[in-house]
């Protein structure tokens, strides 16, 4: 199944594949964000207050490392199953400051690779979220409806960091 949409400033697509094997989601979902690279690098790359402005997931932080970087791993909690929350574990596998940062982790038998690329277009940052899930578990996944809910919380992120970034640009031009 793939499904393919664009609303505003957000593209988002959902890719669902089975070879009879092990299953393979895929969301995607981009932004475009009306602050320089510094400031939304600084948003997002600052875990330890994600928890101030973002709607997507609550109790985010470092579990060790000091910073946002590779091998860095931090913990946050979900509820995509209001009001069940899921607490999630990730590491950071990839951390390039303001191009990529790319974080995996495995729960419930479902293992997840996230990745996140930014770039600059036209005096914005283009924002692009990449998620993949694979494992035996995402058929049972599919049947409660867990694809729509985690791009849910995936838009959420993306629209919360935007939100955060343009108001702490805002701040800075008024200043």
């Amino acid at each position: 199944m793939i499904v393919f949409r664009t609303i505003g400033v957000t593209h988002w697509k959902i890719i669902i594949k089975s070879d009879g094997g092990d299953s393979l989601m895929v969301i995607q979902e981009k932004i475009e964000i009306a602050a320089p690279m510094s400031i939304v690098w600084a948003v997002f790359s600052t875990v330890e207050e994600w928890d101030d402005w973002n709607t997507a997931c609550q109790s985010c932080h470092l579990v060790e490392g000091g910073e946002m970087g590779a091998g860095a791993c931090f913990s946050f909690v979900v509820r995509p199953f209001t009001p069940l929350p899921i607490k999630v574990s990730s590491q950071i596998t990839t951390c390039e400051p303001g191009q990529e940062v790319v974080w995996e982790g495995e729960r419930f038998g479902i293992h997840a690779v996230h990745t996140w690329a930014f770039r600059e277009q036209d005096g914005m940052v283009i924002l692009d979220s990449h998620e993949k899930y694979s494992g035996p578990l995402l058929w049972l996944a599919r049947l409660i409806l867990v694809p729509r809910r985690l791009h849910g919380l995936t838009r959420d992120l993306l629209v919360s960091i935007k939100k955060e970034s343009e108001a702490r640009y805002q701040n800075k031009k008024v200043s």
